[in-house]
């Protein structure tokens, strides 16, 4: 009996289950972020135009009412409407074109992370209270964009926004990997 059971088995054979692995590529376009020299060439260009303002429109304004205009206090009346020029102008800019001149010259634009419109919070977060904050310590947060991997300066972190190039776009391949598992049952093989 021990005989016959033992050809049964030689008789079938057992197969494991065989996996595939099949890799499907899908390449997609994302907006490309925008460096360290060229947001600082645009910031640059930005107060080049606030200090142009200033210079033809606030000083003679000043100076025909014989107003002080080199007061050292930050609540001089000179300091305080520059100041406000200077956010209300990044503020407005960014809100109704995404854009500061700046930025437009360069190709530049600040959108929300997640591709939401942006919103007042969302602006005034960023270009009043974030630019403060980068502001202040001699400019020097805004060398963050240079290590971040968005390139991404203090007050884009705490507003969840980005600054990217208009037309130049990332090419993104994303692999999706499927797995298929075959089993094939015991079969009984054909010894004929």
């Amino acid at each position: 009996m021990s005989e016959f059971v033992q050809m049964e088995e030689n008789n079938v054979q057992a197969n494991e289950s065989i996996t595939q692995q099949i890799s499907e590529k899908t390449t997609e376009f994302e907006r490309k972020s925008a460096g360290f020299w060229i947001r600082f060439w645009a910031y640059f260009s930005d107060i080049l135009i606030l200090s142009s303002i200033g210079m033809l429109l606030i000083k003679p304004i000043f100076r025909l009412f014989s107003l002080e205009i080199n007061d050292p206090t930050w609540y001089a009346p000179f300091t305080l409407i520059t100041s406000f020029l200077f956010y209300a102008y990044f503020v407005l800019m960014t809100k109704f074109f995404n854009q500061t001149v700046g930025k437009m010259i360069f190709g530049i634009l600040v959108i929300s992370k997640n591709d939401d419109k942006l919103t007042w919070s969302t602006i005034l977060f960023r270009e009043w209270i974030g630019r403060l904050i980068s502001v202040l310590p001699l400019n020097i947060p805004y060398l963050v964009i240079a290590f971040t991997p968005k390139n991404q300066a203090i007050h884009d972190m705490i507003a969840d926004t980005l600054v990217v190039h208009e037309a130049v776009y990332d090419k993104k391949e994303i692999g999706a990997y499927k797995h298929t598992s075959v089993s094939k049952e015991l079969q009984e093989q054909n010894i004929f």
